[in-house]
């Protein structure tokens, strides 16, 4: 009787180990990397920040004139709605995974906007780039409002390129 209650014993542990692999994985099996996230599934929340012009009209017209995707490394980022109460003159796109590029208008002068800075010329838009951590943010710096543009490093260059005809149409330079 012991030897019966032992084989059963045995039998269903290793039943147990054999679905427990099925669910975990192999020992030494590393889970898949990734360094993106995934895409926000419903409105974004965004903080505020100190834009005193995001009332004007030149922002108004600059969100009017926003596309409703970017593109992105042959990808396309669609335009994502925002959480209540959402900034004044914001936006946000994303793809199916990573951080959203996010643009904002009306903000205050960059504190990294000195007689020295580098700017970028793109489509007819100065653009001052500012490095961060995991992305960079560009701000405009010859229209009558600032505006940053803040894309993740791994977006690519059609996201600048495209804001920046939209910009160039929308918004006057000063």
């Amino acid at each position: 009787m012991t030897l019966l209650v032992a084989t059963s014993l045995a039998a269903a542990l290793f039943i147990g180990v054999i679905i427990a692999s099925r669910f975990t994985g192999s020992p030494g099996e590393a889970a898949p990397a990734t360094t993106e996230s995934p895409r926000p599934t419903g409105p974004l929340a965004l903080v505020a920040v100190d834009a005193p012009d995001a009332a004007s009209p030149t922002c108004a017209n600059l969100v009017k004139a926003l596309p409703a995707a970017l593109p992105s490394k042959g990808k396309e980022l669609k335009r994502l709605p925002l959480a209540d109460p959402a900034p004044q003159a914001a936006a946000a796109w994303a793809g199916d995974r990573g951080d959203p590029v996010v643009l904002r208008c009306g903000l205050t002068k960059p504190a990294e906007y000195q007689p020295t800075a580098q700017l970028r010329l793109v489509s007819q838009v100065n653009w001052l780039p500012v490095d961060g951590d995991d992305a960079m943010t560009w701000y405009t710096v010859d229209r009558p409002v600032y505006i940053a543009l803040t894309i993740p490093k791994d977006a690519g260059t059609g996201v600048v390129q495209e804001m920046s005809e939209t910009i160039a149409k929308a918004v006057p330079t000063k």
